[in-house]
């Protein structure tokens, strides 16, 4: 009789759930709902900065944190370019965030923004105009930091010439007397390649 009892019992922890809070088998595992508790403010707006390098938006990815705590993400497609000087914005508002920027200029118009007696200089954005009778000899660009060098002919006597303009893409005009040449260099708020062509009278210099 003893012996029926004691095998009864071991029949029992046999069976027995090694942990009771943890699903045995066959049984779902079902997720569970996060008990900590987070005062976090309602999203507004954020910003983020792109590098001066920057030029196509492919793709944007959101990484958010779901009720039981785990880390998921979801990406969306772009491919647009984009202006590196502006930020991204994401927000959960309908108000236009464009709204809020500064309105740009005309496209067409370009301002005087520095002389010397036998060449002006004007910008618009991302393009610089350079009225001058004198020829083009070469260009070339340089790095660290970006600036793009313009070598003109001309026998002339000239002071070096520097004007800055610290909120333009082109931040500082130099020029400099050489034997036969002046020299133009514009250096650039970033990185960017560039194209010249001839402009009725001058030079027009288009970044991109």
């Amino acid at each position: 009789m003893k012996q029926l009892l004691l095998l009864g019992l071991l029949a029992i922890f046999l069976h027995a759930r090694e942990n009771p809070f943890f699903p045995s088998v066959g049984e779902e595992d079902l997720p569970f709902t996060s008990n900590d508790i987070q005062n976090l403010e309602p999203l507004k707006r954020a910003a983020l900065s792109l590098p001066p390098h920057a030029r196509v938006l492919q793709k944007v990815t959101v990484e958010y944190k779901n009720l039981d705590g785990s880390i998921e993400s979801k990406s969306i497609s772009v491919n647009n370019a984009v202006d590196w000087h502006l930020p991204i914005f994401i927000s959960q508002s309908y108000v236009d965030a464009v709204s809020v920027l500064p309105k740009e200029e005309q496209a067409d118009e370009f301002s005087l923004v520095g002389e010397i007696a036998f060449a002006k200089f004007y910008e618009n954005k991302k393009s610089f105009k350079i009225i001058t009778s004198d020829k083009l000899l070469r260009n070339f660009l340089l790095a660290d930091p970006h600036r793009i060098v313009m070598d003109f002919q001309k026998d002339a006597t000239l002071k070096s010439f520097i004007k800055r303009n610290p909120k333009s893409i082109f931040k500082t005009i130099r020029v400099g007397n050489h034997k036969g040449y002046y020299r133009v260099v514009l250096e650039l708020d970033g990185a960017y390649r560039y194209k010249v062509e001839t402009s009725g009278n001058g030079y027009k210099i288009n970044l991109f």
